[in-house]
């Protein structure tokens, strides 16, 4: 089993061909049976951040609205972004309900364990 397959390796080489401004990027690592997923999402508030785990792949989806206009500001310069920034990764078979999350300082922490492995193995008698 593996966090990041292959797909996912080319997803990430065409993404930065082309560039897109609602690419989430994200750090991701094992350690002790565990994949932890880091993601920078400054300008985020806790409550515009959702994650979902749906057919293996884990989704987070946070969504930035525009301030309301001000007719009497005159912009010098406006270059923040607004809109919707998704990321899915591929989890494969993990434990879905011991999934950790937490948002602080703008980066985004998430903790998803794997399931344990239990090794089938059964002895096959040859008969004559």
């Amino acid at each position: 089993m593996t966090l990041i397959p292959r797909k996912f390796y080319l997803d990430d080489f065409f993404n930065d061909m082309v560039p897109n401004k609602n690419n989430v990027k994200c750090d991701i690592y094992e350690k002790d049976n565990i994949y932890y997923i880091e993601m920078d999402m400054p300008g985020f508030d806790k409550n515009d951040i959702q994650i979902e785990m749906k057919n293996d792949y884990l989704t987070i989806t946070a969504e930035k609205k525009e301030e309301e206009n001000d007719e009497n500001k005159n912009y010098i310069c406006k270059e923040r972004t607004y809109g919707k920034y998704e990321r899915s990764l591929y989890i494969g078979d993990i434990d879905t309900e011991n999934i950790k999350a937490e948002f602080k300082n703008g980066i985004l922490k998430i903790s998803v364990p794997k399931k344990e492995e239990v090794e089938n193995k059964k002895v096959i008698e040859i008969n004559d």
